[in-house]
């Protein structure tokens, strides 16, 4: 399956986002593509702390692959797109980027595993896989 449509996630550069020189530092591109991805899923209906006390089911990042085109920097707002690319019943792969205006400074490809308590492997419930595929509108190719 091959998304249309993405989900658009602002954010703010804050001072505790950079480094000396006011310039993100890299490992919190993570933390906003993180943050873009859970308020994709809560857009979604999907609530994670739900999924794991009621389901056992969690996500966990398998593999991340980020290219840095360009620094963000303080005050910066950015933008943070996310795309679902597939999706099967134990894993999904999401390509985001981080945007300042048209500019794209970040790209991420990021497969998330769907794992139990016991941290292997699970089934992805059918409800959380149409939510998914509702928020992200996707359509089969």
């Amino acid at each position: 399956m091959t998304n249309k449509k993405g989900h658009i996630f602002p954010i703010r550069v804050y001072y505790e986002d950079t480094d000396a020189a006011e310039i993100v530092y890299y490992a919190n591109y993570l933390k906003f593509a993180e943050r873009a991805r859970t308020e994709a899923l809560r857009q979604s209906g999907i609530n994670q702390s739900a999924l794991f006390t009621e389901h056992n089911i969690g996500f966990v990042v398998r593999r991340c692959v980020v290219d840095f085109f360009k620094p963000a920097k303080l005050d910066d707002l950015l933008t943070i797109e996310t795309y679902l690319h597939d999706i099967s019943k134990v894993s999904m792969n999401m390509k985001q980027y981080i945007k300042r205006g048209d500019e794209i400074l970040v790209e991420l490809e990021v497969k998330l595993a769907v794992v139990g308590e016991d941290m292997k492997l699970a089934k992805l419930p059918e409800f959380v896989q149409k939510a998914l595929v509702k928020i992200f509108h996707n359509q089969v190719v």
